[in-house]
């Protein structure tokens, strides 16, 4: 990368650190962590040590300036493998091995999963599976649920920076809860807006909302980005039980295709 970028890569990666800590922080209570394993219970997860209530991927740290960034993935929230200490990196368990194995298997796109994408998620807030966030939400609080929310716009924010830095593209795998009354409504627009000129004040990035993609509530900062994300912004089915490429398969083949097709659902553009 250049000099440029490697200098605001650092300063990019810094705050998501700290962003992450400061959550973390506020949520690392005993009532949390006891309403994480009850959830998880709940769903049948065997029993695992809860270490992390919100996770940084320290991947990021394993960056360098002779890194070459080639693409921007983002799935949904940290599993349970993802948040233990020794761990604490984005798809480590089966769906990245799954992803690893997929462009292993497709080297004509010249992308190794673990050195050249940075892996990102909705939310770095822990659950052991992602449908549980609603009930997370629901019963852990209004801090907690402030900090779901508020993520999900730093998240989003954070995938927009990186992307327009790197000029590279976004795929957003896994999208059933992307749309209008899913957990990540507002991860959705909240990227949107950012494409779409509306920005985001600088408030949103220590704890304003962004607003609706229709609604008021940005501020502008600068011209419209929608040829960047037409051009740049795609959304899959997640890697998890191979969803990914039976639905690529499926669709006939053609990522691109497959990933336009599936960001009109969600986007409507």
């Amino acid at each position: 990368m250049t000099e440029n970028q490697w200098t605001e890569f650092v300063k990019i990666r810094e705050d998501f650190k700290r962003r992450v800590k400061n959550w973390n922080d506020a949520l690392k209570t005993e009532s949390i962590v006891a309403l994480q394993k009850e959830l998880a219970d709940a769903d049948g997860v065997p029993p695992y040590p809860l270490e992390n209530a919100v996770v940084y991927n320290t991947a990021f740290d394993g960056v360098t300036a002779e890194s070459d960034v080639k693409l921007i993935v983002v799935g949904d929230n940290p599993g349970k493998s993802e948040q233990l200490n020794k761990n604490r990196t984005y798809l480590i368990g089966q769906s990245g091995k799954i992803a690893e194995g997929f462009f292993r298997n497709h080297a004509e796109l010249g992308i190794d999963f673990r050195k050249d994408v940075l892996i990102l998620n909705k939310t770095p807030v822990h659950t052991a599976k992602t449908k549980e966030l609603v009930q997370f939400c629901k019963k852990a609080g209004k801090t907690a649920a402030d900090i779901v929310a508020e993520s999900q716009k730093y998240m989003a924010l954070l995938a927009f920076r990186l992307q327009q830095l790197f000029s590279c593209e976004i795929w957003i795998v896994g999208y059933g809860e992307l749309k209008p009354k899913g957990i990540f409504a507002g991860y959705r627009d909240c990227l949107y807006g950012l494409y779409a000129g509306l920005g985001v004040s600088e408030s949103a990035t220590t704890g304003s909302a962004c607003a609706g993609r229709d609604a008021a509530g940005y501020s502008a900062v600068g011209s419209a980005k929608m040829g960047d994300f037409e051009k740049n912004v795609f959304v899959y089915q997640h890697f998890s039980m191979n969803r990914f490429s039976i639905d690529l398969k499926t669709q006939g083949g053609d990522l691109h295709t497959v990933g336009k097709l599936h960001r009109k659902e969600i986007f409507g553009k």
